[in-house]
């Protein structure tokens, strides 16, 4: 497992992998067809496409905090459940990942969720020996978008299967809660861009080091294929809205150079793009290594 790092402003970031995951393609892409989107990321026999679930550790050298972004989906499905999504382990590990880094789940200090779905905050507790559920970060900050977290605990029909018990529960009686307002500064170069189409309240990180910006796309754009205006999921709860959203995003990432990180892209882990206002393109790939 080949994991990237640099330093960028006041903080080190640490690409951690936790493991990859299998999802229908035509759920992914929605109204785009088949023909188009396959010829940028292959789909099986059952017309699933191949993903990964990337995070990210930003430890700031100036507050000694450690912030994981999101946790990935975790240890506690059964193997119909692991079946079902082809859950692999075998070559990425959440805890492998941040071992490989030199840091433990202890070190963790603060965790952001961008949302709750199930591939993004499972791994925030564990089955122990007793069968019981255990946090996995013991000391860590639990940070949710307080609309984000109104919507997991009260979800619509269509998003309800999203948010599983086994992940919500917990954080429900957890002291360790932080429930955070929309563009949330948790220091100085490290705030929150939130959007609402996919899913109410998710807070994307948004890392500047004083003349360049890395956004944490979480689930605004999921792989690089994703990248043109309509190309949007059907998972999305409000596809209309993702569309100006993503516009929005296009606009000032091409204006701004931003760099993106890919969280569920199993080629590329950051790509930079060009938008004219109609045409969306991946200008370059690299890793934080390359920053």
């Amino acid at each position: 497992m080949n994991l990237s790092k640099t330093k960028f402003g006041n903080f080190n970031l640490y690409t951690i992998e936790t493991g990859d995951i299998k999802l229908d393609g035509g759920a992914m892409f929605g109204v785009v067809p088949k023909t188009l989107w396959s010829r940028g990321i292959a789909a099986d026999e059952n017309n699933r496409i191949g993903m990964t679930m990337r995070c990210l550790l930003v430890e700031s050298t100036k507050t000694g905090k450690k912030y994981l972004i999101d946790n990935g989906v975790g240890t506690k499905f059964n193997q119909k459940m692991m079946d079902i999504y082809q859950i692999d382990f075998s070559e990425k590990t959440l805890l492998g990942s941040l071992k490989q880094h030199g840091f433990s789940p202890g070190d963790i200090t603060d965790i952001i969720f961008t949302h709750l779905h199930f591939d993004h905050c499972g791994g925030t507790t564990f089955f122990n020996e007793s069968g019981d559920l255990e946090f996995t970060f013991p000391n860590a900050n639990l940070h949710i978008n307080e609309r984000h977290w109104e919507t997991a605990i009260n979800p619509n029909a269509r998003e309800k299967a999203s948010f599983l018990p086994d992940n919500i529960e917990p954080l429900k009686k957890s002291d360790h809660v932080n429930l955070v307002v929309d563009d949330h500064v948790f220091e100085d170069g490290l705030s929150t861009y939130v959007v609402n189409g996919h899913t109410i309240g998710q807070q994307l990180p948004l890392i500047t080091n004083g003349h360049r910006n890395l956004l944490f796309a979480a689930d605004l754009l999921p792989t690089h294929v994703h990248v043109p205006l309509p190309w949007v999921m059907g998972y999305d709860m409000y596809p209309v809205k993702t569309l100006l959203e993503k516009e929005r995003f296009l606009k000032q990432a091409n204006d701004e150079n931003w760099f993106i990180y890919l969280e569920h892209d199993a080629e590329k882990e950051i790509i930079t793009i060009t938008f004219d206002g109609k045409k969306a393109s991946v200008k370059s790939s690299l890793t934080l290594n390359d920053l």
